[in-house]
């Protein structure tokens, strides 16, 4: 997903839109408009099925939200609140801090979705029925939202991670193994393994003629396949960070210069022969704050002989600070959560160390590389 419109909060939790849910939006009420309720209602006009389409469409992103609401309300209520609620161009997502710390919880969590698209199923199937001989519009709107919110709950059942059934699946064996990175494997492998399946279950039904269709499998197959691979990866981090602290996984060595460097004497100096994206800036022994590459580019070319690295920094108090001591799962929840780049260690007051969001995803690495 790539830059996201924030529309408010809906108990409590950021509600955004991807910009690429505008085009599954148009996509959706165009199927609609043109195909679904013209073959099925030939006596509407073309301005009907518009209106009936574009209301459908929004009605079925609200039961996306919805269904996303309830993974993040039980996830408070389990003590793993829910950061914000997205949705894109594949439906939506809940954003999470940090994992379940126990197989029941995360079984809670991933069954509260399908279970809601069911119920929601259930009632629109009920609206559709009660008002079959009321109002042919409210009645073809429900029948449709109930067929498509049974068919979310089935597709997010599919016990592939990081879908909902994969994520049950993975509580189950985690309850019956005890190891969770065992059952993380194991829910992994079933995710490629139906992510392929997608993909190559599209290529065959091009073959056949459907080349529309075939697309679109192959398209969720390989989102799927990405989706599997960042979501283990995220998980293998976690784990791997296990018992390390800020003071075991900051780097020491950031490239330091006077905060009186004025931007052109920087640019024709220590930036252009530092590999460092981050400059401290100093004042004698004491750190005043940091320097980055985009803020330098943020000062205009005209004011560099007069704009000194100490006016264009971020200053050290306000940047995120955390305790050398603090264990590093906890700062990785913090980054992922305020989506941040880079936090201070400090102790009683002082920079000791800076860690970059990278660095967290390289130290693991070349740890798990180490015990191979």
């Amino acid at each position: 997903m790539g830059k996201s419109i924030q529309l408010g909060k809906i108990f409590g939790i950021p509600f955004r839109l991807d910009y690429s849910w505008f085009l599954i939006f148009f996509f959706i009420t165009a199927l609609l408009s043109l195909s679904v309720f013209p073959s099925n209602h030939p006596e509407w006009s073309t301005a009907y099925y518009w209106i009936v389409g574009i209301v459908t469409s929004l009605i079925f992103f609200a039961s996306v939200v919805a269904h996303e609401l309830a993974h993040s309300l039980v996830g408070r209520r389990v003590g793993i609140p829910a950061k914000s609620i997205t949705l894109f161009f594949f439906g939506g997502v809940a954003h999470i801090g940090k994992e379940a710390s126990r197989p029941t919880t995360e079984l809670a969590m991933a069954i509260a979705g399908p279970l809601s698209s069911i119920a929601l199923a259930g009632l629109f199937y009920l609206v559709a029925w009660l008002t079959s001989d009321l109002n042919e519009y409210v009645s073809a709107i429900s029948a449709w939202l109930a067929l498509i919110n049974g068919m979310l709950a089935i597709f997010n059942m599919i016990p592939g991670f990081p879908l909902d059934g994969g994520r049950v699946l993975r509580s189950i064996i985690w309850l019956t193994t005890g190891d969770f990175m065992r059952a993380t494997r194991a829910a992994t492998i079933a995710g490629y393994g139906v992510s392929y399946l997608f993909i190559f279950g599209g290529i065959i039904i091009l073959f056949t003629g459907y080349w529309f269709n075939g697309l679109w499998l192959i398209f969720i197959g390989f989102f799927l396949n990405s989706a599997t691979r960042a979501s283990y990866n995220q998980t293998k981090l976690r784990d791997t960070l296990k018992g390390f602290t800020a003071e075991d996984v900051m780097t020491r060595d950031f490239p330091r210069i006077p905060r009186q460097l004025t931007i052109k004497e920087l640019v024709n100096g220590p930036l252009l022969t530092s590999s460092s994206q981050y400059l401290l800036v100093t004042d004698g022994d004491s750190v005043n704050g940091l320097l980055t590459m985009q803020q330098v580019k943020e000062v205009p070319r005209e004011s560099w002989d007069l704009t000194t690295a100490g006016q264009a920094m971020a200053p050290l108090e306000k940047l995120k600070m955390v305790q050398p001591s603090d264990d590093a799962i906890s700062i990785l929840e913090r980054i992922d959560e305020d989506n941040l780049e880079i936090v201070a260690v400090v102790r009683e007051g002082r920079l000791i160390g800076m860690i970059l969001r990278d660095n967290l995803a390289r130290f693991a690495q070349r740890l798990s590389e180490l015990k191979k």
